[in-house]
């Protein structure tokens, strides 16, 4: 993804065993006749997952099914998302809907970038992550083979610089923290879905890079994750991002996840995730509901506020906790009442007013209604 002006450069054990128990340029609307779709219309007393029902028929209103992408002002690394998204649906509901457009993406938008690899290899993580979750809920050895591919060329990204990690970009200028808690999201993610050799491969990346993460300096004192490093190989202090807390939870999670399934065990994996989701909880929101800690300019951070419930979500499927639970329903609730414009399209300010709508502020709101239909 492209830097935000306003700062430095810069996703499961997902819903199964929750079923069980620059400004932004001019947004676009969803084009008209997307409120008479019936679908679009929960009752007033509906549910969570009902919610993100009509809300997820507007995000498609945006899509192309020519490009496999999304309406500008929604880029390459915010499709991703939406992908994820659609899975994440999917697999909460035990709908197939979606599944031809997430198909169609993984052939089309190879148009634009093959194997989903450009530059920057946070981009190429976020496309990783929809591919393993359109495998979880599909179960198409495709998508998860696209991920291993994408894995690899991420592999390319990290050196001894700063004594390991994974650059920002191709032009290694910058390690970040996004880059290597996706890094480490997705080795292993790929652990717990592969077997033998290449499990062990992905075990051992994941390993090497928390190890890394967590010496880094990236978590601050405040048990908040700055944006990245500077030079001498410490924090830069720059801003903590939401999307910087909830990524690193995921990818906590299934290390967690990965080395117990390999008859090993770190017990300070998920009191870290927990210690990190506390910090963000207290220290990025307001009255309860998630805000950034600066303003919502440029096509990248409209979508991080919902990257953080989606992996907190995650914790709360392996570390229940009701205050999680709590946090989701009260951001989700604002959301719906007071951050929703026509045709339940979804702002990017959770405590309202409702600002513009397009398919990152939209993606960004739907992972928050699933996270709170997820905890239950």
């Amino acid at each position: 993804m492209k830097p935000l002006l306003c700062k430095a450069p810069p996703a499961l054990l997902l819903f199964a065993a929750l079923l069980l128990s620059s400004p932004c340029p001019a947004q676009i609307g969803p084009p008209p006749g997307a409120a008479d779709d019936a679908r679009n219309i929960p009752a007033p007393t509906s549910t969570y997952s009902q919610q993100a029902g009509a809300a997820i028929v507007t995000l498609q209103q945006w899509y192309s099914r020519s490009s496999g992408l999304y309406a500008s002002p929604t880029g390459w690394w915010n499709a991703a998302n939406a992908i994820t998204v659609l899975g994440d649906y999917e697999q909460l509901t035990g709908s197939a809907a979606y599944d031809s457009d997430i198909a169609n993406t993984f052939t089309a938008a190879q148009s634009l970038h093959p194997n989903f690899v450009n530059d920057y290899y946070d981009d190429d993580g976020w496309w990783a992550l929809a591919w393993i979750e359109a495998y979880d809920v599909t179960g198409n050895k495709q998508y998860l083979a696209m991920a291993e591919t994408i894995f690899t060329a991420i592999t390319g990204g990290w050196d001894s610089t700063c004594g390991g990690g994974v650059w920002w970009n191709k032009s290694k200028l910058y390690k970040n923290a996004i880059s290597n808690e996706l890094f480490l999201s997705i080795a292993a993610r790929l652990a717990n879905r592969t077997t033998g050799s290449a499990q062990a491969n992905y075990l051992s990346w994941a390993q090497k890079e928390w190890a890394w993460f967590k010496a880094s300096g990236l978590i601050n004192a405040q048990n908040l994750v700055n944006d990245g490093l500077k030079d001498g190989c410490v924090s830069n202090g720059a801003t903590t991002w939401t999307y910087n807390q909830g990524v690193i939870l995921g990818g906590i999670v299934e290390l967690n996840d990965a080395e117990l399934n390999n008859a090993g065990k770190d017990p300070t994996l998920l009191p870290q995730a927990q210690v990190i989701a506390a910090a963000a909880m207290a220290n990025l929101a307001k009255n309860g509901i998630l805000i950034e800690p600066d303003k919502l300019s440029g096509g990248d951070a409209p979508q991080f506020k919902g990257i953080f419930m989606r992996n907190l979500m995650a914790l709360y499927s392996s570390a229940p906790n009701p205050q999680y639970k709590a946090f989701a329903d009260a951001n989700a609730a604002s959301i719906v009442a007071n951050d929703q414009g026509d045709d339940w399209q979804f702002g990017g300010l959770w405590q309202g007013p409702f600002d513009s709508g397009d398919a990152t502020r939209q993606t960004s709101a739907l992972d928050a209604l699933l996270a709170a239909a997820a905890m239950k």
